[in-house]
């Protein structure tokens, strides 16, 4: 009941144009029951190595860019760590289509409405790639394009399994580490992007809300 409770509200804030039938929560699954990730899909990505979850605030950075920044968050139950899947802009994917590898995708942060978004600007802890949060509904471009990587072969994105994303414009993967920020976002970890393909810029979709892929109009 309070899965459902919480399904329920949190696609009535998002306001989605959902299917008929009720989107499902889930937090485990093993790889053949794994729920698969569809365009729509609200999510919390978690970095494998270190378990902290991809996260943003309405917190600009003080160097770089000065776009909105972009941390990795040790709590799992934190509100600014949900993500929602959507498709390039002027394509046929639709809400509850399947995400196959190779497939460019953006994420939007729930809260705060911006695009996940990398460039050149150096990262403040590491002078990697700095991760952005950027524009808002209708304003998007080039820069929130993330090419999915999924491991070990999958044919459709799913909960739980080891992806990697590559940022288009730059060619940088997702990256976080244990080096931490001590001010502002104090305890929470850098996110950066990585030129190189490495074992710790793997994610998972761990937590979240999910439109089964059946259902796709």
């Amino acid at each position: 009941m309070a899965a459902a409770s919480f399904a329920l509200a949190l696609v009535l804030y998002l306001g989605l144009d959902l299917p008929e039938a009720s989107p499902s929560q889930s937090y485990a699954a093993d790889s053949d029951s794994a729920v698969e990730i569809s365009y729509g899909s609200v999510v919390k990505l978690m970095h494998e190595r270190t378990k902290f979850r991809l996260h943003s605030h309405d917190v600009p950075y003080g160097s770089g860019s000065g776009q909105q920044s972009v941390t990795s968050f040790p709590n799992v139950d934190d509100a600014n760590s949900y993500w929602i899947v959507r498709p390039q802009p002027d394509t046929s994917a639709k809400q509850g289509h399947a995400i196959t590898p190779g497939t460019i995708v953006r994420l939007q942060h729930m809260r705060t409405r911006k695009w996940l978004h990398s460039h050149l600007h150096a990262s403040p802890i590491t002078g990697n790639l700095e991760v952005s949060c950027f524009g808002g509904e209708g304003e998007s471009d080039t820069g929130d394009y993330w090419m999915l990587e999924i491991e070990g072969g999958g044919k459709t994105w799913r909960q739980n399994q080891r992806i990697r994303l590559r940022h288009v414009d730059t060619g940088g993967y997702l990256h976080s580490h244990d080096r931490k920020y001590t001010r502002i976002a104090g305890g929470q970890q850098e996110v950066c992007g990585v030129g190189d393909k490495r074992p710790d810029n793997v994610w998972l979709a761990a937590e979240g809300v999910y439109f089964p892929v059946s259902q796709a109009k």
